[in-house]
C-alpha cells in the first residue's frame, strides 16, 4: 500500500468509530444511490447526487464510505462522458449504441454499489487476480 491510498476503516474494525456514527453517512450513501437511480427516470437528481457527494465527500473519508462516495463520483463522471460521446456520434447511429451502452453501464453501476452498501461492504478497486 501506497502512502497516497487511504485506509479503509470498516464499522467491525476496532478502532473504528462504530456503526452508530456511521449510520448518518451511511443513509446519506443510500440517498445518493437513490437520487442516481431515480436519475433514469428524472435526470436533474444526478446533478443532485453528485453535488452531495463532493459535499459530504470530506465526512466519509477514512470510512468504508469513501469507496462508495468514489464509486458514486466516477459513475457519474464516466457517465457524462459516454453520454457526450453517444450525443456527439447520434447522427452517425452509432451514438445509439453508445448511449445505450451507457445506460445498462450506469444501472449495473447503482445496483452494484447499493447492493454492497447494504451489505456492508467497501467497494473493492484491485483486480480479481490481486485479491487475497
Amino acid at each position: 500500500m501506497n502512502q497516497s491510498e487511504p485506509i479503509i476503516i470498516s464499522p467491525e474494525q476496532p478502532g473504528s468509530s462504530g456503526k452508530d456514527s456511521l449510520r448518518p453517512l451511511k443513509t446519506m450513501t443510500t440517498v445518493i444511490y437513490a437520487l442516481q437511480a431515480a436519475s433514469f427516470f428524472v435526470g436533474v437528481t444526478l446533478f443532485v447526487a453528485i453535488v452531495f457527494n463532493y459535499l459530504k465527500r470530506d465526512e466519509v473519508r477514512g470510512t468504508w464510505l469513501e469507496s462508495h462516495f468514489r464509486w458514486q463520483i466516477r459513475t457519474f463522471w464516466y457517465g457524462m462522458l459516454w453520454t457526450g460521446i453517444g450525443i456527439i456520434t447520434y447522427l452517425l447511429l452509432i451514438g445509439y449504441l453508445i448511449l445505450f451502452a451507457n445506460y445498462i453501464w450506469m444501472i449495473y453501476r447503482v445496483a452494484k454499489g447499493w447492493l454492497n452498501l447494504a451489505e456492508g461492504k467497501p467497494m473493492d478497486f484491485r483486480p480479481y487476480r490481486q485479491r487475497g
